[in-house]
């Protein structure tokens, strides 16, 4: 787990891999999704986990990156659903085995070309085939439509997620996609769409009309861009930086990037990718890492110590609206007016270009490139200074100057997480029975945290006197924490602990009272602070 290194470093949210079971089971990364209910816990497509774990395992990889102050990203793929009996009907296991008792069924009423295309489809009829294409509007009745949206927020609650990175909107209608990020747990949370085009005129209109900025779009017009300028390596015309792509406007709606799983695989930039990185850095916008650019695993690149410096500098000093101050073929400089300031150099030119630009920072202010790359500067009685980029020699030709002494640690929040466990007999979660103890699933909380869980259950139908007993046990400790929740304990009861180690605490639940139906359906939540590391040797 790495959860604390990278906000050390100072990222602030990390998008995790498709969460649900897929057609491919255990060896799927995740882009053929299965099951809306299954994250990791029914034994399906020959496999319990999903490739990345099991469901206890992915609630304590977001409660641990939770703990480090970073937010969570769920990369939901809307689009298609993988696995199906090959005549379009997808039935799913349920909580005590049976293989078609889960829930939200599916069938050809439900997707293309059994019913007619969707409204506001960006591809129409063009769309690629990943799967068996959702007809979320004009499916049957609205069923499908109805369901995804369930299922999103039934995901959204399960793992305490931030926002969303939705998978290939061009094949999904913007009208149902609208309606999709404003309801339940997914109202008002970050979204980011991957609208994969290259062309502006496309993207931003469908940003700021379709989906009337309800969500941000990864800038591929400015990727594009990039992968040009790094790709010529001196025979770029660095001008055309100045306000481009998405980011160039509409920067609050932008999600830039460098590299991704598809364009690392499709059309990677191969040298002088950090230029890139210094870009979008130090720019507007939201900017996004890949993983394999920066991590230092077997298989990726390695970028992690000529990221860090950027990163810190995104965090503490690019901050404000940008200035630009010098633009030609051979070198781009701006600045952005936030309260320390930034200056910012570029140039893609294969020996080291000097310009003198004309600065906010006032008279006989030392500066510092805080990348490394070049030596301090002073400005003179006008603010004016002379800067000089270094070479471009595998894309290092960047300097960030800002004045000196404005170090320090990245401010960082450790946060609680919510999970939310709903019991019932066609979801992965045992519904409560009497008499009879079912597991409701495990945490992992900090020791010495406190721990609050508490219970809703179906009332209706029930007995007025129904009781459930909550308990929660842990491997490590001899001690058993419980409670009795009544009909009047719905609002405002709750379990609270004092987690005594930091290791799993199994949840179970019966009903106690013996006047209510066989099996109950509930609601059990969560609350907790998961510790910043995880010892895998314990």
């Amino acid at each position: 787990m790495k959860a604390k290194s990278l906000r050390q470093a100072g990222f602030t949210a990390i998008w995790i891999p498709p969460a649900l079971k897929a057609n491919s089971g255990g060896y799927s990364v995740g882009y053929d999704p299965f099951d809306d209910y299954d994250l990791g816990s029914k034994n399906q497509k020959k496999t319990i986990p999903t490739r990345y774990g099991t469901r206890d395992m992915l609630q304590r990889c977001v409660g641990i990156l939770r703990a480090n102050g970073l937010d969570v990203y769920l990369d939901l793929v809307q689009n298609h659903r993988n696995g199906d009996d090959g005549n379009f009907n997808f039935r799913y296991t349920d909580a005590y085995g049976n293989p078609d008792g889960g829930r939200f069924p599916k069938s050809a009423n439900d997707f293309h070309p059994t019913v007619p295309q969707d409204p506001k489809v960006p591809l129409g009829n063009m769309e690629y085939t990943f799967g068996r294409d959702v007809a979320h509007v004009n499916g049957v009745n609205g069923y499908a439509g109805r369901g995804m949206m369930n299922a999103g927020d039934w995901i959204t609650r399960s793992l305490d997620a931030q926002g969303y990175r939705l998978d290939y909107v061009k094949g999904i209608s913007s009208d149902w996609l609208l309606d999709f990020l404003n309801y339940g747990a997914m109202k008002n949370k970050f979204a980011v769409v991957e609208f994969y085009d290259g062309n502006l005129d496309l993207l931003r209109p469908y940003v700021q009309n379709d989906l009337k900025n309800r969500a941000a779009a990864f800038d591929f017009p400015l990727r594009g861009l990039l992968k040009e300028m790094c790709d010529k390596g001196g025979d770029f015309d660095m001008k055309r930086l100045v306000r481009a792509g998405l980011l160039g406007v509409d920067p609050k709606r932008t999600v830039t990037f460098v590299e991704n799983h598809d364009t690392d695989r499709d059309s990677a930039i191969v040298r002088g990718k950090m230029l890139a990185y210094a870009y979008i850095l130090t720019s507007e916008g939201y900017p996004s890492i890949f993983y394999r650019d920066y991590m230092e695993d077997a298989g990726c690149y390695k970028l992690k110590k000529r990221l860090d410096p950027l990163i810190y500098i995104n965090r503490r000093l690019a901050a404000g609206a940008t200035k630009v101050l010098w633009s030609d073929d051979a070198v781009y400089v701006f600045e952005r007016v936030g309260a320390t300031g930034l200056l910012v150099g570029l140039s893609d030119q294969k020996t080291p270009q000097t310009v003198r630009v004309q600065t906010q920072f006032g008279k006989g202010i030392r500066l510092v490139d805080y990348t490394g790359n070049a030596p301090s500067v002073t400005t003179d009685i006008t603010g004016g200074v002379a800067i000089t980029i270094p070479a471009n020699r595998d894309g290092d030709s960047y300097v960030c100057y800002a004045p000196v002494g404005l170090g320090g640690n990245l401010p960082y929040k450790s946060k609680r997480v919510n999970q939310e466990f709903f019991g019932s007999s066609d979801l992965d979660i045992k519904p409560a029975e009497s008499g009879v103890w079912n597991t409701v699933g495990r945490i992992y909380p900090k020791v010495l945290s406190t721990v609050l869980l508490a219970l809703s259950f179906e009332t209706k139908g029930q007995n007025a006197n129904a009781a459930f007993q909550v308990a929660v046990t842990s491997g490590s400790s001899p001690n058993v924490y419980s409670r009795v929740f009544k009909r009047s304990d719905i609002r405002n009861g709750s379990l609270k602990i004092l987690a005594q180690n930091t290791d799993w605490h199994t949840i179970r639940i019966r009903e106690v009272s013996k006047l209510s139906k066989r099996r109950i359906n509930y609601r059990l939540t969560a609350n907790y602070l998961a510790p910043e590391t995880l010892n895998l040797a314990k």
